[in-house]
């Protein structure tokens, strides 16, 4: 089934950004004078998606005015323990929001149309993105098998071997079996942990797929980059313009 709704993952403080004087949440970062999460939502739409769950945490009424703004597409939910947990907090959050297949994106992206039209045109349920080598710093490494079904993921590549597929860029396919599995998993570690720091990636999504395949994609040549930090904010902002400048030749 085709996504016709997206989850992006929005709680997280981005203290690394505060070098270069962002205060806000890290969707609210500025490129081309715009804030990044408001691209990302107009991609999606020119996409087809007609429905954004926004997961909130840090500094949320930055998102309660954007939601204000475009009530006919973004819903909120709130993440009140952004400062105490992981990023399958937030997803998990979002289950009772999210009906059939949708697209989870992390809110901290530029990335060309491409990615989008990539997973949404992929004929397996569950899409994991890759791209090839960045060398941005940070990056998070993917595993695959022969099929190119998700393995493993680390930010130390030797730790995974042979069988590198990509690095991961934070825009998946999820249907809804495997946002079972993943929340399923996730309960069971908060229960069993006493605690809320889980990652969506390196932690839920790697055990989800080893009962729900989930295929890897890469796109080697795509343009995209995570804001984490000053270095990538620089590295960003002249991958942006590149963006843009395909977005007019397309």
């Amino acid at each position: 089934m085709r996504p016709c709704s997206a989850v992006i993952l929005a709680a997280g403080m981005g203290t690394r950004l505060r070098s270069i004087g962002h205060q806000g949440p890290k969707g609210a970062l500025v490129l081309h004078q715009r804030a990044i999460i408001e691209d990302s939502i107009d991609r999606l739409s020119q996409a087809g998606i007609a429905r954004v769950t926004i997961v909130t945490g840090y500094q949320s009424e930055y998102y309660a005015a954007l939601a204000r703004s475009r009530p006919e597409t973004i819903q909120l939910v709130h993440n009140p323990e952004y400062a105490n947990s992981g990023s399958m907090y937030s997803l998990y959050l979002a289950r009772q929001e999210v009906d059939g297949d949708f697209l989870l994106l992390e809110s901290d992206l530029i990335y060309e149309q491409r990615a989008l039209t990539t997973l949404l045109q992929h004929p397996a349920d569950n899409v994991l993105l890759l791209s090839g080598a960045t060398g941005a710093g940070d990056e998070v490494y993917v595993a695959a098998d022969i099929q190119q079904r998700l393995l493993a993921m680390s930010k130390r590549r030797q730790d995974l071997g042979a069988g590198i597929a990509g690095e991961l860029v934070g825009i998946t396919k999820v249907s809804s079996t495997l946002m079972e599995a993943m929340c399923g998993y996730a309960e069971a570690c908060f229960a069993a942990n006493d605690s809320l720091r889980l990652d969506y990636e390196t932690d839920a999504m790697v055990a989800a797929a080893a009962s729900v395949p989930v295929q890897c994609v890469t796109v080697a040549d795509l343009l995209w980059s995570e804001i984490d930090d000053e270095t990538h904010y620089r590295r960003a902002s002249e991958i942006d313009r590149s963006i843009r400048a395909k977005d007019l030749s397309d």
